[in-house]
């Protein structure tokens, strides 16, 4: 009777401990493979470089690393002004004195049936002038003022502690556009700023960051008719718009001066970045990266 109660009693003791370690939580539920932290080190944001960024939907760069030409496709400006290179935020940068790089030709990566969403993320070195307005970046439509896309900044202030940002688009039917009302970058012209710009083909919603922060106040721009739509033809000017290249110019507006200050790192993705990678993009930027 003694020998049979033992066996019960091991049997029990058996059984409690199985159930015990069947219950343990499992600190690897999902049998996830290991994690070395060394794959880690030197990287911001999970990546080594800025290049890591969606390189999949990147396309149209401009690296300014001794070029002026567009890398994905090679592209050469036709027509420059007031343009050298500089130390920049990643390599070299260009710098603009009352210049631009003009690009008279078609990129088939912003013909209508390619550009529907975007993200065009760039350093720039800028200050307001009190008189004129910059256009950074123009997506331009031969013979007509008003471009694809106008990256605008509001430099005709005098104001040293708010830039104006306020780009616009052409939509289906009229335009639309978007303005940071209440937030600013720190900026000026030895600071280098991180300006970003995202739109959602889909939703309709066209977000504006600065040195990853969102300031746009208008970003829900509507769907239908108020959706972009990248006419064409086009042609590419970075740092102003017809009307500073001459003999080009369509109208009288002199609203616009030819750029002066400086741009690095001009990156076009045909997507949404998300907000993550927005932040990642100036983060690797800061450090060099």
């Amino acid at each position: 009777m003694k020998l049979f109660n033992n066996h019960i009693k091991w049997f029990f003791t058996i059984a409690a401990i199985t159930f015990a370690t069947a219950c343990k939580k499992s600190d690897n539920p999902n049998d996830l493979p290991d994690v070395n932290p060394n794959d880690y080190t030197g990287k911001i944001d999970g990546y080594d470089s800025s290049d890591q960024i969606f390189p999949q939907n990147l396309i149209a760069y401009w690296s300014f690393d001794d070029t002026k030409n567009e890398l994905k496709s090679n592209s050469t400006p036709t027509q420059t002004a007031g343009d050298t290179f500089i130390a920049g935020v990643k390599g070299k940068a260009v710098k603009l004195t009352e210049g631009y790089l003009y690009y008279a030709k078609q990129f088939d990566a912003f013909k209508t049936d390619a550009l529907k969403s975007f993200t065009i993320s760039t350093w720039v070195q800028i200050a307001n002038n009190g008189s004129k307005r910059t256009m950074l970046l123009q997506l331009a439509r031969p013979g007509i003022f008003d471009g694809n896309f106008d990256f605008r900044l509001n430099t005709q202030s005098t104001s040293t502690t708010f830039l104006g940002i306020g780009p616009r688009f052409s939509a289906v039917s009229g335009s639309q556009d978007n303005l940071n009302a209440t937030l600013s970058p720190v900026f000026g012209s030895n600071v280098w700023t991180h300006i970003l710009l995202t739109y959602d083909g889909t939703t309709g919603f066209f977000r504006m960051w600065a040195n990853g922060v969102e300031v746009g106040s208008y970003n829900s721009r509507g769907t239908g008719n108020a959706l972009f739509k990248a006419y064409e033809p086009t042609e590419f000017i970075i740092g102003g718009n017809y009307n500073v290249i001459p003999g080009k110019a369509v109208n009288t507006d002199a609203n616009y001066a030819a750029m002066t200050g400086s741009l690095d790192e001009l990156r076009i993705f045909n997507r949404v970045l998300p907000d993550a990678h927005i932040k990642a993009l100036y983060n690797l930027g800061k450090a060099g990266k």
